[in-house]
């Protein structure tokens, strides 16, 4: 019979494997940010659960037999547009196209095709991992789980059943309250003169980026590239983004390697542009970075979601399109020595939801249902009406319909899975752990 130690070693030959998959190219060619993401994700379960979609996949197709849907998937509640890496803490405030600063998911990296139950277990099991922290019981993380249920189904049916996206506004400054306006106050707060101040200078009359730690000075060859690849990404914007030609007059570029726990080497770039008027406060910084290869697609064999796109760049862009009303009038796609690219704002008015400071179990639970209403509204946003053929039917219709076939059963699932996975997780950080701090993981 395997003994705990055995069973530990299997699991750690397994993250390694999973690791090489999803880690192998871009650890070889940049070890150091992957030293840096490592021992982020090293800190806590949490960080390590942040890191690690790869691994959550791979476990949740492990534990489906083959072609089996799974409870509330039939063919169209596994065919939806989904975040792909949804937890707790990928949510914050954005300002959207019409000037509106809005608190919703953020972070579309991952984004792709597949079961919407997918993003619900992701998110069920964070909240386990954050409760689990918070030192909260495990009856207080079922509580949880099922507010965050609760919410999500009711925003669901009421999509479905007649109240347009219209009648239920997103969380703005005049809609949000407790810790979701407070984010939108403090990203109200900031300016683009700010942004701007802490990454460029004023030189010869004009704007250029301050050299720093984390610029690279490229040379005339990798510059003329990015500028190539620059006049690409124009050809995707949307037309009500081209107001202003002299907008996109491009003043400065500098390289960036991500060190980041989701962008750990890959490489970037800052393109400094001349923004709406000819005042220096209204310049605009937007990045072109190396758009990844989401953990879903590996587990998702349908051709013709695949076929789709025609790179991970223009993959990242149509999904955020799709999940996000309104999306930032910035993003777009280009490619790069053969490799596709996000392009988007670097903008001043992003802030993350803070959870340093959200104890009280009564805001958390809170919280938790706003962040549901929230889940809800992205995968309504994504279906017939957006514009795309790969959803070519009412995303929130479907899934009112799989919830209502089974309306006790659909907390329970997430319940069980949170506390399940959330105990697998805690488990295989301490494994990871080991791992890392005895040189186990190849190539660093």
């Amino acid at each position: 019979m395997a003994t705990e130690h055995d069973r530990a070693a299997q699991r750690g030959e397994e993250i390694l494997a999973v690791f090489d998959t999803a880690f192998g190219e871009l650890l070889a060619a940049d070890p150091a940010a992957f030293r840096v993401k490592f021992r982020k994700m090293a800190a806590s379960a949490f960080a390590f659960y942040r890191g690690t979609a790869c691994l959550f996949y791979r476990d949740l197709a492990a534990e489906a037999p083959e072609g089996a849907a799974g409870p509330f998937l039939d063919e169209r509640t596994s065919r939806v547009w989904i975040h792909g890496d949804l937890h707790a803490e990928n949510f914050g405030t954005y300002m959207d196209a019409n000037g509106r600063l809005i608190f919703n998911v953020n972070d579309f990296d991952e984004a792709y095709v597949g079961p919407f139950t997918w993003d619900l277990k992701r998110f069920a099991a964070s909240v386990a991992l954050l409760g689990h922290a918070k030192a909260l019981s495990d009856e207080k993380i079922t509580e949880l789980v099922r507010t965050y249920a609760a919410a999500y189904r009711e925003r669901i049916h009421a999509l479905a059943t007649g109240a347009g996206q219209d009648e239920l506004p997103p969380f703005t400054l005049d809609t949000a309250d407790g810790p979701l306006l407070g984010a939108l106050r403090e990203a109200r707060s900031m300016t683009r003169f700010g942004l701007l101040a802490s990454m460029t200078e004023i030189r010869e009359h004009d704007r250029r980026f301050a050299a720093d730690d984390g610029a690279i000075e490229l040379d005339a060859a990798t510059r003329y590239k990015i500028l190539a690849a620059f006049d690409g990404y124009l050809e995707t914007l949307p037309d009500t983004s081209l107001a202003r030609p002299d907008s996109y007059r491009v003043k400065d570029v500098v390289g960036r390697r991500g060190i980041g726990i989701g962008s750990a080497g890959l490489p970037s770039y800052n393109i400094l542009l001349e923004g709406n008027s000819d005042a220096l406060e209204n310049d605009v910084v937007i990045y072109m970075k190396q758009a990844q290869t989401p953990a879903v697609s590996r587990h998702v064999t349908d051709r013709a979601v695949r076929d789709y796109f025609h790179h991970e760049g223009h993959r990242t862009v149509i999904s955020q399109r799709a999940l996000q009303a309104h999306a930032d009038p910035w993003l777009g796609w280009t490619e790069l020595d053969g490799a596709g690219q996000l392009v988007a704002e670097v903008s001043p008015y992003a802030v993350d939801l803070d959870w340093s400071d959200i104890d009280d179990p009564d805001e958390i639970a809170a919280v938790v249902a706003d962040l549901g209403r929230a889940t809800a509204t992205m995968h309504a946003a994504a279906d017939d009406q957006s514009g795309h053929s790969l959803v070519p039917f009412s995303t929130e219709r479907a899934i009112d319909a799989v919830i209502a076939a089974d309306e006790e059963g659909f907390p329970e699932l997430l319940v069980d899975f949170a506390h399940s996975y959330g105990a697998r997780a805690r488990a295989d950080h301490q494994i990871f752990v080991d791992l890392f701090r005895n040189g186990r993981i190849p190539g660093l």
